[in-house]
This record gives C-alpha cells, structure tokens and sequence, in this order.
C-alpha cells in the first residue's frame, strides 16, 4: 500500500529559507504600508461555516472549497476568500464602529483548484479592505495604496482597469440562466474567444451578445473606452462614465504609465458591483493583486455598507523580491564549549546575542569538529570555553588570539 508520509498534497509545498525570507520581507513592507495609511489588522478564522460562502450573488463555486464537518455535524470550510469574513465581521464585531472602517489582513486561503491549473491551493495573502463609504475618494484611495504597496515589493508592474457591474448588466440583458451566465463569465475572464463565442452563438445578433463578444477585446487607453462608448447605453454608459473618471484621475495621481484599461476583467468572485482592477508583473503570469468594489455584499450579512478593497498575492512578491534581498547574514562567532562548560558556554551566547551579535553554539564533541564546522560554515570566529577562554580568528588560517 502506497504511503505518502513524505510528500505534500498537489496544490502546496514546503517553503523553505530564502523564499521564507522574502515572505517576511513582504509582509514587513506591506504592514507599513498599510499602517501608514490608517489601516489596522485583523483576523478571520482559518476554519468557517460553508453558509459564509454560499449566500445568494457572492457564492463562491462550491466545487473549489476544502469542506469537513464540525463536532456536530455543520458544514465548515476552509477559508477560501478572505474578503467575505471580513464582511461577516464588519456586520456583527464591528456594527457600532465609527466610519471609514480602514481595515488589513494577512492570512492564508485555500481553494481547491482543478489539477494541472498551474496555481497553488494554498495562497498567502494580504490586502485592506475600506468599508462604509463609497465614492470616488474612496476607490482613489484603495487603488492609490495597491501601487504603493506593489512598488514595495515589484519592479515593473502594471494595473488593469475595469468594472464589475458592466459584465452583470449585459449578461442581465440575455434569456441566459445563473449558470451559463456564470460560464460567460469564466470564459471572458480567461479570455478564451472560441468557447466565448459557441456559447454566444445561439442568440444570434442580440445586442447584449455583441457586447458581451467585445468585451475581452478591448484592453488598453482612451482607445479602448472609445470603443466601448459605441455600445454602452443606459446603466452600461454610466459604468462606464465612471471608469473613465477614474482612469482620469489616477492619470492626474502619475500612475498613467502604470493603468491600462481592460474590459474583460470581470473577476470571478461576483459579489463585486463596481471598479474591479488586478496588478500584473513581468514575467510572471498570474496576478500579484486583484481587488475592487462590492457594495452590495456586506448587506448579506445585515448590515450595508459600501466597500472596497483588494489582496495581494504574497507568494509571489516572494519571489520577484527574492533575487533582490541581500544574502542571509552568516553567524560571525561560533562558541564552542569544552566538556564540562556547557553552560558557560551557552551563556556566552546569550551574552551576545543580547548585544545584537549574530553567533551559534557548537554542538560539536572536540575542539578540532567545532573548528573544521566553524571553516565549513564560514564562520570568521571560533570561542572555545574551558578553564580559559580562547579566540581563534578563522579568518588568518586559526591563529590563536
């Protein structure tokens, strides 16, 4: 019988050394950066009720949920978003708050993805989320501090503009059900225009259908809300009106090099109503941010409220920030103890360590292990405690100090 005692699920790994470096690293950045602003953590469970995630307009697929039982038979899953128990915790923990709640997080995810996907089911994640107040000062803000904050950790980035709502009126305009609306909604996401096209192809010329065609095509500036403007009407022109706002704005903020429209970003969590926008890096291909408006989602949970927010993908900031970190710093000293001075020898280390001093205790068993240890490991400095203490400088080839 086959054992896997020694292997990690598919859709997580061991993180080791240097990528935990970076991982540190981001999280330090990103707390300042958030801090900076006004923003204060909190905390979800890593366990919740499946209800959370299944209520009606912002159901997550059920299929990409890690679910178990309680010890009395409740469905509970695995955190799968974190924006949705920060929800369910602004309505009932943070009612009687004052407004603006500025709020951020640093928790993990876990969704179960389909195999060969290429995306980890376990994702570490920090983001903010701005609740109680909407407006375009708000989205200004929220989407002024994601570029901050992947200036902090990613070279070279870009922001993709687009908004939720504009996806959920057309598709409203078609005799489609929930189902296949949501099907339209992957399809435009992964810009896949042969499957966007067999499901389209049975309502002929109806307008919405044409729309909904374009709507991946139009990625880039002006250019692409000109176009969009052709066949934008009512509730749609609106929407749109207001990204172009928008985009204006964050121009006038020096992020124009930095923006790009895109139309087809339709997100895939529906519970966003408004702006909607994702960061991506060179060479690599996922988003390292997505985030945007959804004001209709902490009513769900009995208490309304406009909001707006965004996660960033920490595991990979990890690893574009990884080949720019200095190396880890070696241990300068190494304290060896003789037998019978342990202790000592362990005091010795407290001593310094006290004193910000970066060094090792030997556990080797003779004087000449600790040395050709301390040679192998490139440390400079061997202590040897005994009856006396002796300083060897490893650096001039063991020369008794």
């Amino acid at each position: 019988m086959r054992t896997y005692s020694r292997i990690t699920p598919e859709g997580v790994r061991d993180i080791l050394f240097e990528e935990c470096r970076g991982h540190r690293e981001v999280q330090r950045r990103l707390t300042w950066a958030f801090s900076l602003r006004g923003y204060r953590e909190v905390m979800t469970p890593g366990l919740e009720y499946y209800d959370v995630f299944s209520l009606p307009g912002a159901a997550l697929p059920q299929r990409e949920m890690y679910k178990t039982t309680d010890n009395r038979g409740r469905l509970v899953v695995f955190r799968p978003d974190s924006t949705l128990p920060i929800a369910r915790m602004a309505a009932s923990r943070l009612q009687g708050q004052r407004k603006p709640l500025r709020l951020y997080y640093n928790q993990t995810i876990y969704r179960n993805r389909p195999d060969l996907s290429g995306r980890n089911d376990e994702c570490a994640q920090m983001g903010v989320e701005l609740m109680g107040v909407g407006g375009l000062g708000a989205d200004l803000e929220v989407i002024s501090l994601a570029a901050q904050a992947l200036e902090a950790c990613a070279s070279g980035f870009r922001i993709e503009l687009g908004h939720g709502g504009l996806f959920q009126v057309l598709a409203d305009g078609l005799p489609l059900s929930q189902a296949q609306k949501e099907e339209l909604r992957d399809t435009i996401e992964a810009k896949n225009y042969a499957a966007l096209e067999e499901l389209l192809a049975p309502l002929g010329e109806d307008p919405a259908a044409q729309a909904i065609r374009r709507l991946p095509r139009l990625f880039g500036g002006e250019e692409a809300l000109e176009e969009a403007g052709r066949f934008c009407t009512g509730r749609a022109g609106e929407m749109l009106g207001y990204l172009r706002t928008v985009y204006g704005a964050l121009q006038k903020l020096g992020l124009g090099d930095r923006l790009m429209v895109d139309l087809g970003l339709v997100q895939r969590n529906d519970y966003y109503t408004g702006i909607v926008f994702s960061a991506y890096a060179p060479h690599h291909g996922a988003a390292l941010l997505m985030g945007g408006r959804y004001d209709a989602l902490c009513g769900k949970f009995g208490d309304p409220m406009p909001a707006v927010g965004f996660a960033v993908d920490v595991d990979a900031c990890a690893l574009l920030l990884s080949g720019q970190m200095d190396p880890e710093p070696s241990p300068a000293v190494l304290i060896h103890g003789e037998p019978g001075f342990e202790a000592q020898a362990e005091s010795a280390v407290s001593v310094l360590t006290r004193q910000g001093r970066l060094c090792e205790l030997s556990l080797c068993e003779t004087r000449q292990q600790a040395e050709r240890y301390a040679k192998e490991a490139g440390i400079p400095r061997l202590v040897i405690v005994g009856e006396t203490v002796t300083e060897i400088d490893l650096s001039r080839k063991g020369c008794a100090l």
